[in-house]
């Protein structure tokens, strides 16, 4: 009676992802896909190190490379070490709404621009930090 329990066990585990579902051919492939992204996230970090001594004539162009490079890495992150590449409905659905908001933000501080009281300006006041060519002065 005991055995027949026990195999209730492993089939009911074994039904909703838990216990011993995963063959042993399908770990080996999980495992080669983590080694891979760990093995290109070493190589980005390696890449990061080495553009550091690495100087462009652009500040832009330095932003632009580094942003690139921590992007890709943060990807490789989100989509396999959090599981995310399967979840794309979800992911998908929430850009959506972070784009739909960000839009809508963006809208209504441009269009509070001419808000702005006639015959106003900017008058520094006394925590507005000075340039450094006018401190002698």
């Amino acid at each position: 009676m005991a055995n027949a329990h026990g195999s209730h066990a492993h089939t009911h585990a074994a039904a909703h992802g838990g216990g011993h579902a995963h063959s042993a051919e399908e770990v080996k492939k999980h495992v080669k896909v983590y080694i891979a992204i760990f093995v290109a996230l070493l190589l980005g970090t390696a890449l990061t190190v080495g553009l550091y001594y690495v100087h462009f004539n652009s500040m832009a162009v330095t932003i632009t490379i580094a942003l690139f490079v921590a992007s890709v890495k943060a990807t490789l992150v989100a989509c396999y070490f959090m599981h995310l590449i399967s979840e794309r409905k979800a992911i998908y659905s929430t850009l959506a709404i972070t784009g739909f908001f960000f839009a809508a933000m963006l809208y209504l501080f441009i269009w509070s621009r001419h808000s702005v009281p006639a015959g106003t300006e900017y008058t520094p006041t006394k925590y507005t930090p000075i340039p450094m060519s006018n401190q002698g002065k």
